[in-house]
């Protein structure tokens, strides 16, 4: 009977785990599909010679000037860049430790993280070391 408990709550925590990583794949779509919305808005705009425009706001249509509703806009685009780039962070956490649990090796590379600007501007001002190479020609 203790077997089978120890069995039943590792599927659990499997299955729970699971459940977590195609939740906050949904959320992901879903955010980035705001967000697809949010740039082509902000390019129409961008595109318009008028001073004010509609907004829609739930089921609530509200005239409102340009000029704030692109800085509404970008508001939301950034903070919509900052959720999906924390999901997608913490996923690759949880997908690492569903495979731990499944005992399976992680994913490679899924942890790699981007240079900084700083060792970026390393790299670019590291002069690169050019082989020479002697090239005879015959006649």
């Amino acid at each position: 009977m203790d077997n089978q408990a120890k069995v039943l709550q590792y599927l659990i925590s499997v299955e729970k785990l699971a459940e977590e990583i195609i939740n906050d794949k949904r959320d992901i779509i879903l955010l980035d599909k705001r967000r697809n919305q949010n740039r082509e808005a902000l390019r129409d705009i961008s595109k318009a010679c008028q001073t004010n425009c509609w907004v829609t706001v739930g089921s609530v249509l509200l005239k409102h000037k340009l000029t704030d509703t692109i800085s509404l806009l970008e508001a939301d685009q950034k903070q919509l860049n900052i959720d999906i780039n924390k999901l997608r962070s913490n996923l690759k956490v949880k997908v690492n430790d569903l495979r731990d649990l499944e005992m399976l090796p992680p994913v490679s590379g899924s942890l790699l993280v981007p240079l900084t600007n700083k060792e970026s501007e390393v790299f670019m001002s590291a002069k690169p070391v050019v082989e020479q190479r002697h090239y005879h020609h015959y006649m």
